[in-house]
């Protein structure tokens, strides 16, 4: 034994103080390789709908209808067993709805509770004992444990025990706690339905509230994140760069969502408002797009349209200072103010001259065009200041920062959210944040690296603005894995007509996923096998409604942005998807439009779903097919190993029990 395998063991058996304690550990840890393999559920582009999110996490993306019907498809009425569902998902709505019902409350309870146990029983089977035992811990169910370990160790079925079974029942009806264990019994099952939870990118923009969905992953058992490039324009401008929170804001104010910026995070946007008013007049191109603007007075959307423009004009300024302080970025080509004509009545890209659709620039000095004016350099200065104190918001990024990042490695699954950039070859693209050129995996290694550098990296230090301004490339560059074009085009939609301006071509990467080969050389430029392994990514919205399909190179690679967005519901026909890997294997669920949580209380209308049963394992698959098996495995080797040791005695047991007889 060489020493370091000595010291090894010597510190294992602090653990393990004796064989018997060794031998104890390899019998559970055996075991537990033994169990069917936990439910993992993929989720992308949520875009802040935190309602309909909040729905499928108490859904389960439609799996506790499946497992309720699995439970009582043929003892209970479908209708009774919708009811059933909706009240797993808002226990506490629909134990106030039955009360107003004028039913037997005790007889209701009693009922409920023995259907909640089945049902946990049901979606427990596939787990330790330690490991419910833990969610029986966890949250709303910690404080009835005791009980809850009671009415699942306990077999009803047998005769013995039907009256203890019954007695627990009743006594939780008649102690006045009933409500509150059904609710605990509703929480453990969705915990248990769902072992983790895999978000691929882009939490925020777009819809409302992204920040409550952050507010509810927080409180999630077991989840990760793959930042989105959405994602990271909002961390960067928690971290203070000036170019992201101008993009952040007038993404804002262009779908009308500043509820997230005001109330979410409270960064007061008065000054603005006060500054877009007096400087602005006419800014009818900037109205904000809003599916709601029935319930807007006419003079708040002007008001708006104002602040938008402001807004807009700052970030083209901001986003030119840093194009110019970083020629590795090679964005020239955005750099567009200083191609305004003299009488601001066209437009110069790419050497073609374009009429401009609004020739209002008062704070755009021809001479200095992407010098911000003193008023200008106030606000931003004060809204960096907000963002980079806003107490709540740097809360919610550091959360994604210690529970995400640019791609993950899990389960034979590689995860990230817009492309590994390529050439039209195939081959990886090279960029050179650092100065010396990395492609692939190394490159993605650099940007995340670079990312959590800009956020954490105390002020002053000598790396901290470059690494700050690194995140607005990640945002909008062209080479960044998290955009996937080669410009972004927002000033030619908001000020020039031709839309043969506005295209964003996509990186190469979206030309070859449809090639077996291509995806292969990726999966194994991350260590992956091209054979089984798979890629996840979201990003580019699935065009479903026009036969366009989220499988792609024979399986391989799967695209689950199914337009979560309401945004994108025209675009893809539906309102976004699931992708679910389980113990027999994967499958795409793909999701309606959701009809609000008052229609789901009120009719137990749920999200309709579809199911594409595209892997279906040959054998069960169990945890030593996982990568925490493998961990376990190797401990069983460990302790092996230690067993051997005590039982040869080159390491002496702890306690001084003799188990070697």
């Amino acid at each position: 034994m060489s020493s370091q395998t000595q010291k090894y063991l010597e510190l294992l058996a602090g653990q393990y103080p004796t064989a018997e304690a060794v031998c104890t550990e390899i019998v559970h840890l055996e075991a537990v390789m033994n169990l069917p393999r936990g439910t993992e559920h993929f989720m992308s582009d949520l875009h802040g709908e935190a309602e309909a999110f909040r729905h499928i996490l108490n859904n389960c993306s439609g799996v506790i209808r499946e497992k309720v019907d699995l439970a009582f498809g043929t003892s209970v009425p479908e209708r009774e067993r919708a009811w059933f569902a909706a009240m797993i998902y808002y226990p506490q709505e629909k134990i106030e709805e039955m009360k107003h019902s004028g039913a037997d409350m005790a007889d209701w309870y009693r009922i409920t509770l023995y259907r909640l146990v089945e049902l946990t029983k049901l979606v427990a089977s596939k787990y330790t004992r330690s490991k419910v035992k833990a969610a029986m811990n966890a949250g709303e169910a910690a404080g009835y444990a005791a009980i809850i370990d009671e009415l699942l160790s306990t077999n009803r079925e047998e005769k013995e025990r039907q009256a203890y079974f019954r007695n627990i029942i009743q006594n939780i009806v008649e102690t006045g706690c009933a409500e509150q264990v059904i609710e605990a019994l509703c929480a453990m099952i969705k915990r248990l339905a769902v072992d983790r939870l895999h978000i691929v990118g882009d939490i925020f923009d777009r819809g409302p509230r992204a920040d409550r969905i952050v507010e509810m992953l927080m409180s999630h058992h077991c989840v990760d994140i793959q930042w989105g490039n959405h994602d990271i324009l909002w961390m960067g401008a928690a971290a203070g760069n000036k170019a992201c929170i101008a993009c952040v804001l007038n993404l804002a104010l262009q779908y009308n969502t500043l509820d997230i910026v005001e109330n979410g995070y409270g960064i007061s946007l008065r000054d603005m408002i006060a500054f877009a008013q007096e400087t602005y007049g006419d800014s009818s191109w900037f109205m904000p797009r809003n599916p709601d603007e029935k319930n807007y007075l006419k003079t708040s959307m002007d008001i708006l349209s104002k602040v938008h423009k402001a807004i807009a004009i700052m970030q083209f300024k901001l986003e030119g200072q840093l194009i110019q302080a970083h020629p590795e970025y090679g964005m020239e080509d955005r750099l567009l103010l200083d191609k305004i004509s003299p009488d601001r009545g066209s437009v110069t890209i790419g050497g073609v001259s374009y009429p401009l659709n609004d020739r209002e620039f008062p704070t755009v000095d021809p001479e200095k065009p992407y010098e911000l004016t003193g008023a200008e350099q106030e606000l931003i200065t004060a809204l960096c200041h907000a963002f980079r104190h806003s107490d709540r918001l740097q809360s919610q990024i550091a959360f994604l920062y210690s529970n995400g990042g640019m791609y993950r490695i899990h389960n034979g699954n590689l995860l990230f959210h817009g492309c590994i950039p390529l050439n039209e070859d195939g081959s990886f693209a090279e960029f050179s944040p650092n100065g010396a050129p990395v492609a692939g995996r190394a490159y993605m290694d650099t940007c995340d690296a670079m990312a959590r550098r800009a956020f954490f990296l105390p002020k002053g230090h000598p790396d901290k603005q470059r690494c700050v301004d690194f995140l607005w490339y990640l945002w909008c560059g062209s080479l960044s894995p998290l955009f996937g074009r080669g410009k972004i085009s927002t000033f030619e939609r908001y000020f020039v007509a031709d839309t043969s301006t506005w295209e964003e071509k996509k990186n190469p990467y979206y030309r070859l996923i449809g090639d077996s080969e291509v995806c292969g050389r990726i999966l194994a430029e991350f260590g992956l096998s091209p054979d089984t392994a798979h890629i996840i990514n979201g990003h580019v919205p699935v065009k479903t409604k026009k036969g366009e399909s989220p499988i792609k190179a024979d399986g391989r690679l799967l695209v689950i942005d199914g337009g979560f967005c309401k945004a994108y519901h025209d675009t893809t026909g539906i309102a976004g998807y699931t992708l679910i890997a389980n113990s027999w294997g994967l499958r795409l669920i793909s999701h309606e439009s959701f009809p609000g949580i008052r229609a789901v209380i009120q009719d137990n209308t749920d999200i309709l779903t579809t199911n594409n049963i595209f892997e279906t394992a040959q054998e069960r698959l169990l945890t030593r097919d996982t990568d925490l098996g493998r961990d376990l495995q190797q401990k069983v080797l460990d302790l092996k190993a230690l067993l051997a040791a005590y039982r040869s005695g080159s390491i002496s047991p702890k306690s001084g029990v003799n188990l070697y007889k």
